[in-house]
């Protein structure tokens, strides 16, 4: 595309807010960009664009880039000079890695839309995007969580949908804020404990995982919509529970779909318990 195109189009010179080059077959960014330094809106995607050029370290004022479906392959560098940018868009690209120092300058981003790329892990830098509150990595590889992300307080929406995750850490019960949880078809056995800490949490997803039980405590979450299908919710053997071991209990919960009851842990004081029926309770013990 020739740039000189591109700043004809520009009327408003300097005080230029918003630019649309969707759908342009671009491929590189346009270096002329360091000519719009009161930019607020800057959208780039659909278009073929395998790195940032230098020049959007200009862009100081710059609130919104869209960047989604490229051929980004990292989280660049130059993102820690956008210092007031607040949503940033990177969905569809080939990005595999964060560059050393991409969230340094990034205390202003609220939403961070990372879904369809390449990912198998987060760095422990995402824990400097301080006003972060939703943060979304649908449809990437990742394997774990850093624990280092549950200490962004703002944090309100997570999306790690079809990923490969096998656990999520305790830590994320200092997530607070936290309302909406996406964990949909990972490869989860469970949850953790400190999921039954987090207060505001309203929707959760975990349907397509393998958990097989829920932690203590897990029935007096304020959840408005619970997904859990496709989950193995009881084992195909019999548990077998020693003395003070864990055992299930069944609980009423309002689930999707058609499932009516949801497998606790619990503990049993003492072999005396199971002598005790009880509806809400059952177990195997070892003679």
């Amino acid at each position: 595309m020739d740039e000189r195109l591109l700043i004809g189009a520009l009327k408003g010179g300097k005080n230029t807010k918003i630019i649309s080059l969707n759908k342009k077959k671009m491929t590189k960014m346009p270096s002329a960009l360091e000519k719009l330094p009161g930019l607020k809106t800057l959208d780039l995607q659909n278009n073929l664009i395998p790195k940032v050029c230098p020049e959007i370290s200009t862009l100081t004022q710059l609130t919104v880039l869209n960047m989604g479906n490229n051929l980004l392959e990292e989280v660049p560098e130059e993102m820690k000079y956008l210092t007031s940018l607040k949503a940033l868009h990177l969905f569809g690209n080939r990005i595999c890695r964060f560059a050393t120092g991409a969230c340094d300058g990034l205390q202003n981003l609220i939403l961070l839309n990372l879904n369809k790329n390449r990912l198998t892990q987060l760095p422990q830098e995402v824990n400097r995007l301080k006003s972060l509150t939703c943060l979304s990595i649908n449809y990437n590889q990742l394997t774990s969580i850093p624990r280092e992300l549950c200490f962004l307080e703002n944090l309100s929406e997570l999306h790690f949908n079809y990923n490969q995750l096998i656990c999520i850490p305790e830590e994320i019960k200092f997530l607070k804020k936290l309302q909406k949880l996406f964990l949909a078809r990972n490869n989860m056995e469970g949850l953790p404990e400190g999921i039954c800490d987090l207060k505001k949490l309203r929707i959760l997803d975990i349907a397509g995982n393998n958990v097989q039980i829920f932690p203590p405590r897990f029935q007096d979450l304020k959840l408005r919509e619970f997904y859990c299908e496709d989950n193995p919710l009881f084992l195909k053997q019999p548990f077998t529970a020693k003395q003070q071991e864990d055992v299930w209990s069944l609980k009423n919960w309002k689930i999707s779909q058609n499932l009516q009851l949801v497998p606790l842990r619990i503990l049993l004081c003492s072999y005396k318990c199971f002598n005790r029926r009880n509806p809400n309770v059952f177990g195997i013990s070892q003679e």
